[in-house]
């Protein structure tokens, strides 16, 4: 006999949580689409289910999830506000102590509160393909239902603090070694819960009861404290966890749930969740969301260099078959070298299978004859940062493929108007700037000409969203968003080295702040010669902004251009390996400043900060008045994935609001006095 019970949440078309009985048993199946996520109408429903199994009597109970995943976490919307009934802890506490006891039946992500749900059932059994994991600390949070004090009583403090701390998901395979699954399966997951109720174990004590050994987290602590960089969400997790070993699950529980609540509150999560929402408002224009992007199946690159490379792998990655060119047989057999080295290191480091690794190098090519890209979808040229050259590659490229196929320009500076300037089909070119390494950084800045088509838009978004990327739309300047904010940040570094800052000091200042490198080592990690070009051509052209500081020209004149020069030295002496401070360079500058009859100030650390911050904040504001960035989160998202600002301080716009205007204000009109008439101050800066 089978039954249907609807649960009275649900709207007039769609049942958030379902229930049919048939032959003494349940299904109870979760319908939140896209993600399951646990929205109050989700936790209604759970407890109206609850009612219906035990009412019926049922055997047991198996949840599933409808759609590509079960719960992916709790509903981040309602985290501004106070929690509506019913709170989760509540649900889960209900579902454990349950006479019917339930049975989680996972595929897809089962994170945060997805696992919290699961840790809560008396079985668990999964996909082979599953992922599980409890990733609130990247939101400046920890699990709040309870998931720091159950994961451990499942399988084991150390294990399940690393788990918390770090965020990153585990494996089916994994989690059952760890002793979170009774049962991996693959195939019909109907049929995997008929299986497992035909041999059904013994119902196993309450995971709220089961006692925890304690551990040494000694290492671990060290480990979280090095890769938090600041933010303070992952030791508290840890920490969390561990009251498991010493406190009884409710009193753990308590701790945690107000932890929980007291983290929504905190500039922090604040941060970090306006990043996730704005992570994916950004990469879906409102304008583009109705037309249809064109499919992408076969992508040409041009130029195998590190980038060409990168971008290629995340190409074959994303599923495309890919045409490498280059400009003689060599230079392409170099490139498909870099290609497959990216290809062997993912399968060495297991994140993907032997048969992945050879599927992807079936879909590769690498050669010289543009007439391989005659039936491509897309080309995208990552030649050397040059107008002409790249312009004879556009030339080239439209020679042989369809005036309906997109061709795009990797360049980080340059026009694309002017790169795709009389060639057939105007409205298929476009600007696609991806980060290096382009297999790994998620940043794509989307730069439209003034004839780009939505339809060549849309489709470019939707191509990088399939590779995994976050694209960002930008308008046309020198630099975009990023480098021309970059552009601010090192000249107003250089205002400071001129007048007698030292390079390491001004490092040692952002690195406190929570940058990955400052400023002078970033150029050594990228070049000194690449600025150089840039400050070459502007000043060629008239546009460099304000004062003049030519000390970084000059180490390149003597072949100090960064760690992979080979001299192996730039602001740095990297001929031993590491970095080190080099009292050459401190001599130089201090010639410089002797020439120019400057250095006689001094700068504390957090004069450096805000000074280096104001230029930045001002260059963005400046870029939001002109229409080049869409709105100041698209400004954070481009600075916090491609250029290292921590993500737990929000971005530059929002460490701005948080650290106060008058403050920034003060700053501006600090460096207005150091170097008068060198920034163009923007509307929140004048008067």
């Amino acid at each position: 006999m089978t039954t249907r019970t609807p649960t009275p949440n649900a709207g007039p078309d769609t049942k958030v949580v379902d229930v049919v009985i048939k032959d003494g048993h349940a299904l109870v199946t979760i319908n939140n689409p896209p993600v399951n996520a646990l929205a109050v109408s989700v936790r209604k429903g759970l407890m109206e289910a609850l009612r219906a199994v035990n009412e019926a009597g049922c055997a047991t109970a198996a949840l599933v999830c409808a759609g590509r995943t079960f719960v992916a976490g709790g509903d981040i919307s309602e985290f501004a506000g106070p929690p509506p009934l019913p709170h989760l802890p509540d649900v889960l506490d209900a579902i454990e102590a349950s006479a019917t006891p339930f049975i989680a039946v996972m595929h897809g992500t089962v994170l945060g509160g997805g696992l919290e749900l699961a840790l809560a059932c008396a079985w668990r059994i999964a996909d082979d393909n599953t992922k599980f994991g409890l990733p609130e600390v990247n939101l400046g949070l920890i699990p709040g239902a309870g998931g720091t004090q159950r994961l451990p009583r499942v399988i084991g403090l150390e294990r399940a603090a690393r788990m918390a701390a770090n965020g990153k998901p585990v494996s089916a395979k994994t989690f059952e070694e760890f002793g979170g699954l009774d049962l991996v399966f693959s195939g019909d997951p109907m049929q995997a819960i008929a299986s497992f109720r035909n041999n059904l174990p013994a119902r196993p004590q309450n995971t709220s009861a089961r006692p925890v050994a304690d551990a040494d987290l000694t290492a671990l602590k060290a480990e979280i404290t090095k890769s938090a960089k600041g933010s303070n969400a992952p030791m508290i997790a840890l920490e969390t966890t561990a009251l498991a070993a010493t406190l009884p699950f409710a009193e753990g529980s308590k701790i945690e749930r107000q932890t929980h609540l007291d983290l929504r509150d905190s500039a922090q999560s604040r941060a970090l969740r306006r990043l996730f929402f704005a992570s994916r408002s950004v990469t879906r224009p409102a304008r583009l969301k109705a037309i249809e992007p064109v499919p992408i199946n076969h992508v040409a690159i041009v130029g195998g260099g590190l980038m060409g490379a990168g971008i290629a792998a995340a190409s074959l990655a994303a599923g495309h078959r890919v045409t490498l060119l280059e400009r003689d047989t060599e230079s392409a057999q170099a490139g498909r070298g870099r290609v497959e080295a990216i290809i062997a290191k993912d399968l060495a480091s297991g994140r993907i299978t032997e048969a992945k690794a050879d599927a992807r190098r079936a879909a590769f090519h690498a050669g010289a004859d543009y007439a391989a890209a005659s039936d491509a979808d897309i080309a995208i040229e990552a030649v050397f940062e040059d107008p002409e050259v790249k312009r004879a590659v556009f030339r080239q490229l439209s020679d042989v493929m369809s005036e309906t196929a997109l061709i795009a320009t990797n360049t980080s500076y340059l026009d694309p108007n002017m790169i795709s300037e009389g060639m057939p089909g105007p409205g298929r070119f476009l600007g696609l700037h991806f980060f290096s390494p382009a297999n790994i950084m998620k940043l794509v800045e989307v730069v439209g000409t003034s004839v780009t088509t939505d339809q060549t838009l849309s489709t470019a978004f939707a191509f990088a969203r399939g590779l995994g990327k976050i694209p960002v739309e930008t308008g046309v300047c020198d630099g975009f968003i990023g480098n021309r904010i970059l552009s601010a940040y090192r000249r107003q570094a250089d205002y400071m080295l001129a007048d007698g800052a030292s390079p390491y000091e001004v490092d040692a200042a952002m690195r406190g702040l929570g940058m990955p490198m400052g400023p002078y080592e970033l150029q050594d990690l990228t070049g000194l010669q690449i600025s150089w070009a840039n400050r070459k051509r502007q000043l060629a052209a008239g546009t460099w902004p304000g004062r003049y500081v030519d000390i970084a020209d000059k180490l390149c004149e003597i072949g100090r251009q960064g760690r992979g020069s080979p001299a192996k030295k730039g602001w740095y002496d990297h001929t031993s390996g590491s970095g080190k401070q080099d009292p050459d360079v401190e001599v130089m500058v201090a010639a410089w400043r002797t020439e120019h009859g400057t250095g006689q100030q001094t700068f504390t650390t957090d004069e450096i900060v805000m000074r280096i911050m104001a230029a930045i904040v001002n260059e963005a504001n400046l870029i939001l008045e002109e229409g080049i960035a869409t709105s100041e989160t698209a400004v954070d998202i481009v600075w916090t994935e491609g250029y290292g600002f921590p993500k737990h301080l929000g971005g530059p716009m929002f460490w701005a609001e948080e650290t106060g205007m008058d403050r920034m204000r003060e700053a501006f009109a600090a460096i207005e006095a150091q170097s008068p008439g060198s920034l163009k101050a923007a509307g929140v800066f004048k008067g």
